[in-house]
């Protein structure tokens, strides 16, 4: 019995060190101009650029596939911040000038709500909670305000509430790349 113990903790033991050498020795590296570049992007998840969430989207301005001007809740400010990161000349916005909109969080009428699951299926991250035919409700911690939710409810119970800003949501409005102070840097320049 003490050997069949001391046989498998042998095998963890050489299969961990094993794990480790080939995490270490085969580690891939990711791109660190779309990690700078997803920093940039609000993080909505919308979908709204064309791409299912802001890291593809970031991939593929790094590699050059796309244009620059595509993130619609990122609005203007976030377009010259990309354009600032990479080096590239600022392009007017998709579908001209956007309103800034004041950022919300998705507000469920739980006394109109026939429990429809059609905001939870329009939901980009998974923050509305209920069932079929139960109240649903929103995860506030969760929802981005992509106002996506809003369309598909035949009730029009969801409305998105401001965002108000206080000592427990505040950030630091820009650069959101590096340290506050620090001035984001191109990393490669217009050809």
């Amino acid at each position: 019995m003490l050997t069949a113990v001391l046989a498998l903790a042998l095998l963890a033991l050489i299969f961990g060190l094993l794990l480790g050498y080939a995490s270490i020795h085969f580690k891939v590296e990711g791109n660190p101009v779309a990690d700078r570049l997803n920093n940039l992007l609000p993080q909505t998840q919308c979908g709204q650029c064309g791409y299912p969430g802001c890291k593809p989207y970031a991939d593929a301005l790094a590699s050059g596939e796309t244009r620059i001007n595509l993130c619609t809740p990122g609005g203007e400010e976030t377009m010259l911040a990309i354009a600032e990161l990479l080096g590239v000349e600022p392009q007017p916005m998709e579908g001209g000038p956007v309103e800034e909109k004041t950022k919300g969080i998705a507000r469920i009428d739980e006394q109109l709500c026939i429990g429809c699951t059609l905001c939870i299926q329009a939901c980009p991250v998974d923050a509305i909670l209920g069932a079929a035919k139960q109240m649903h409700t929103v995860i506030r911690s969760e929802c981005t305000g992509c106002e996506k939710c809003l369309e598909p409810c035949p009730v029009e119970c969801i409305h998105i509430e401001p965002l108000t800003v206080d000592v427990a949501n505040w950030t630091w409005p820009y650069p959101r790349d590096g340290q506050p102070g620090e001035i984001a840097q191109p990393l490669r320049q217009a050809a």
